[in-house]
């Protein structure tokens, strides 16, 4: 199976969520995004620091109940393999190797959920915790070509989407601006400054592909129409200091 063109659907929907002003709407999103990717199934979760938990996706509703009825997050290899890690995984990354495991990988799969899966773990303020993961039903070479060609996009979306369902968490309180991860702002600030992309990445020691990540993220978390807006954006809301 062939994976469908992404990015007019994705533009529309995005455009569609920043708008959203309900958390019961990010279900709808969801389902969208999923289509948008061609994928079989797209969810998000996140647990905050007080413990409260929020989740929304694809997946079978009975597979839901059974993996909550039967303790699965204490075995979970995504969740306790993502929640050690910052950057996005290939679930084939994780170690499946003890019994347990491979039996829950078995149980996922008949229940739909696919025999492949990438998972970008988001750490927000306050001790959130949050994880965006898409899986699917192909083979390995399939999958590879997915995962080089859309994993730009799934990394600024899970941001964003992440940032949206921030604004619905209970007893969160209104805020002027979204906190930027700290390779965010080094990323701005040495933007800021007049470093050009090829400079600012030297000096923090990654790959200009990761810096252009950084910079997107950064972007969506701001609201900003290019990298310049996002950097005037930040400076206005004291998010970076120069």
């Amino acid at each position: 199976m062939g994976f469908e063109a992404a990015q007019p659907k994705l533009d529309m929907v995005l455009r569609r969520l920043e708008q959203s002003d309900a958390l019961e709407a990010l279900q709808d999103f969801i389902t969208e995004l999923r289509d948008a990717f061609g994928v079989n199934h797209l969810v998000y979760h996140w647990v905050n620091g007080n413990g409260d938990q929020y989740g929304c996706g694809t997946y079978d509703p009975a597979w839901v109940q059974r993996y909550l009825d039967q303790g699965y997050l204490r075995i979970d290899p995504v969740v306790l393999g993502c929640f050690q890690r910052f950057h996005p995984v290939d679930w084939k990354q994780l170690d499946w190797s003890s019994k347990a495991a491979r039996a829950f990988q078995k149980e996922a799969i008949a229940y739909g959920v696919g025999n492949q899966g990438y998972s970008i773990p988001i750490r927000g303020p306050n001790g959130q915790f949050a994880l965006f993961t898409v899986s699917h039903s192909c083979d390995d070479e399939a999958w590879a070509e997915f995962c080089v060609s859309s994993r730009r996009d799934l990394i600024l979306v899970a941001h964003f989407f992440n940032q949206k369902a921030l604004e619905f968490e209970p007893g969160r309180l209104p805020e002027q601006g979204h906190a930027l991860s700290p390779r965010e702002v080094d990323a701005m600030t040495l933007l800021a400054v007049g470093y050009s992309r090829a400079q600012a990445a030297k000096a923090l020691e990654i790959s200009e592909h990761t810096l252009r990540v950084y910079i997107e993220s950064a972007r969506f978390k701001l609201g900003a129409l290019n990298t310049t807006h996002a950097v005037a954006r930040a400076l206005s809301r004291g998010l970076i200091v120069v």
